[in-house]
C-alpha cells in the first residue's frame, strides 16, 4: 500500500541522534559496499539456484564434474526391530536416541552393543522429545537418524574407472521408485563390477534407509549419483565413448548377442533399466544405441526390474571375465 512506511526496504525514521564519540562509524556504514550483485551472482538466492540447475540440464557436454551433491534432509528409522536390522546391515546411522526408562530387552542390549562397535553415538531423550522428532511414529522408544546420502557427480563414475584403467559399466535406473529395486540393483552393480548406479533427481527412489538396507551394505561400496537430466547424461557418456543399451522386453538385440561381441562388452558400457511397469521412458529408449532382451522360456511378461539387472550384468561380467 502506498505510503505504508513499514512496506519491506521502507527505511524507518528516528529522531534519535548519533551517539557521540562514534569515531565516524555511522558514516563508514552509510558508505556502503558497492553495487548489490545480480540476484543470479548471489550462491544462497533462489534465482542463483534456478541457474545452476538450468546450466546441469542443458550446459554443454563433457563438462567437468560438479560437487557432490546430499540429499534433501535426515531420515529417521523407528522401532527396535528396524533400527537393529539397520545396524546389522551397515545403514549409516548418524546417532541412536533412545527414551528415558524405554525397556532394556534383549534387542536394546544389542543395539547398544553394536553401536559401541561401530561408534554410533547413542542419547538419552524424552519420550515426548522422541514423539516429536519421529513426528508422532509408533518408536517403541527408540529411533536411529540416517543422514543425507552423499551423491556422487554422474561423470565421476567414468573418470573413477578410466583411472583404474578399467573399461566404464554404468548402471541407470529410468523411473525405478521402488526403493528396494534401487537397494536391490546396487547390490548387484557392486557385485559384478560396475563402477556406479546413476538415478533421476526427480520422481525415481532415492538412497533413503530401505535402500540401504536392501543393498546389504553394498551401498558404502560402490557411488550412486544423481542425474538432473537422464537423457542428456546418457549423450554425455555416449560422448565419453561408453555404448548405451537399454533393457526392454522387446528389444532387437538378444542378450546372448550382446555378450558375444567382445568390442561391446569390453568397451565403456552403460546398462539402462526400466521400471517394472512401465519399462523405459520414450526418450530415453530412442536415447540408448541398443535395446536388449533377455529372452524367456515361456509368456512370462517381464521380469523385475532388480533380477533383469542381475541377469545382464552377470552375463557382463562372465564375457568380460
Amino acid at each position: 500500500m502506498a505510503g505504508n512506511s513499514e512496506r519491506r526496504g521502507a527505511v524507518r525514521k528516528s529522531n534519535k541522534k548519533a551517539s557521540v564519540g562514534s569515531g565516524g562509524k555511522v558514516r563508514r556504514s552509510l558508505e556502503g559496499k558497492g553495487p548489490t550483485p545480480r540476484a543470479e551472482d548471489r550462491p544462497y538466492h533462489k534465482a542463483h539456484k534456478a541457474k545452476q540447475a538450468k546450466q546441469g540440464a542443458d550446459g554443454p557436454r563433457g563438462r567437468k564434474p560438479g560437487p557432490r551433491r546430499r540429499g534433501e534432509e535426515a531420515e529417521w528409522i523407528v522401532g527396535r526391530n528396524p533400527v537393529l536390522e539397520a545396524l546389522r546391515e551397515g545403514v549409516p546411522v548418524a546417532a541412536v536416541h533412545i527414551a528415558e526408562g524405554a525397556e532394556r530387552d534383549g534387542r536394546m542390549k544389542e543395539i547398544f552393543q553394536l553401536c559401541a562397535e561401530l561408534g554410533v553415538g547413542l542419547a538419552e531423550t524424552s519420550r515426548r522429545e522422541l514423539d516429536r522428532i519421529t513426528s508422532e511414529a509408533v518408536h517403541q522408544g527408540i529411533a536411529a537418524k540416517v543422514p543425507p546420502y552423499e551423491y556422487a557427480h554422474p561423470d565421476e563414475l567414468v573418470d573413477n574407472a578410466k583411472a583404474q584403467g578399467d573399461k566404464p559399466l554404468i548402471v541407470v535406473l529410468d523411473q525405478v521408485t521402488d526403493p528396494r529395486n534401487l537397494g536391490a540393483i546396487v547390490r548387484s552393480a557392486s557385485g559384478f563390477g560396475a563402477h556406479g548406479v546413476v538415478i533421476p533427481e526427480r520422481r525415481a527412489a532415492s538412497m533413503t534407509a530401505a535402500a540401504w538396507k536392501t543393498s546389504a551394505g553394498a551401498a558404502a561400496r560402490i557411488p550412486v549419483a544423481q542425474a538432473v537430466n537422464l537423457t542428456r547424461q546418457l549423450q554425455a557418456y555416449q560422448d565419453a565413448g561408453c555404448f548405451v543399451v537399454g533393457l526392454d522386453a522387446d528389444g532387437d538385440l538378444p542378450l546372448r548377442e550382446l555378450v558375444a561381441d567382445a568390442d561391446l562388452t569390453h568397451g565403456g558400457l552403460v546398462l539402462v533399466v526400466g521400471s517394472e511397469g512401465n519399462g523405459l521412458s520414450r526418450l530415453v529408449a530412442e536415447t540408448c544405441d541398443r535395446l536388449v532382451s533377455i529372452p524367456m522360456a515361456n509368456s512370462l511378461e517381464s521380469l523385475n526390474a532388480g533380477v533383469a539387472a542381475s541377469v545382464v550384468l552377470y552375463a557382463i561380467a562372465e564375457a568380460r571375465a
